[in-house]
């Protein structure tokens, strides 16, 4: 598993039927957007052209991409990868006050997961673990999908050679689990599911959505602020 994803969606709607429409973003929405998670930044257009959503979950260092559409704003932003969701900065969660909040991060280097839902600006789920930190954060009622995976019904094989290596720490893959969240959230995945999964298929596809790409540099009052 190589995913990464750094995601934070503000919804009306269920994400998956918006983005199934594959909607068009107005830049000027997009740019606001980004200035809100992006405080005393300095905002450019990036001058790539549109970034598809496969590429832009996990946008590079210095690099932020928008999507605002009608009944959706999304945003993939490295800055929100944070290892306690929970804590996640109150003007963010602020903006998302009538709405849904969905955080999604990964990071595949460290097996890495986090997630969180707020309603309405209250925080309803919260989950951040890996392997070598194991729970970091477990916040709020385990959605239903989430189950079968803490249940232990999709654990962690060895692969030869390492059969007697000692077993995995947790009782499932966090990627593996993160790509389900993902699903769930969003309708879509990045790298699919085994066999054993009762995953349903995904409905969006990734390579038809598209983002504005823009460049954050931090002003001189804003040096290490988010």
């Amino acid at each position: 598993m190589g995913a990464k994803t750094a995601v934070l969606a503000y919804a009306d709607a269920e994400i998956a039927h918006v983005l199934q429409d594959a909607p068009t973003s107005e830049i000027g929405r997009a740019a606001a957007l980004v200035a809100r998670v992006r405080p005393r930044h300095r905002i450019d257009t990036d001058t790539e052209e549109a970034w598809e959503l496969a590429d832009a979950l996990y946008p590079p260092e210095g690099t932020v991409c928008a999507l605002s559409a009608s009944g959706l704003d999304l945003v993939c932003d490295r800055v929100v990868m944070l290892d306690r969701p929970s804590q996640l900065p109150e003007h963010l969660v602020a903006a998302g006050r009538g709405r849904r909040l969905y955080l999604h991060a990964m990071h595949s280097v460290v097996d890495w997961l986090a997630f969180a839902v707020w309603d309405n600006g209250t925080l309803v789920r919260s989950l951040s673990l890996s392997p070598d930190s194991g729970i970091i954060e477990d916040i709020g009622e385990r959605f239903p999908f989430e189950q079968p995976y803490w249940e232990g019904r999709h654990p962690v094989e060895p692969l030869p050679p390492f059969e007697d290596d000692e077993p995995y720490p947790l009782p499932f893959h966090p990627l593996a689990l993160g790509e389900r969240a993902m699903l769930e959230f969003f309708g879509f995945c990045v790298e699919g599911f085994s066999g054993e999964d009762d995953a349903p298929e995904p409905v969006v596809d990734i390579w038809d959505v598209e983002l504005h790409g823009f460049r954050v540099t931090a002003t001189s009052s804003g040096e290490g602020a988010d």
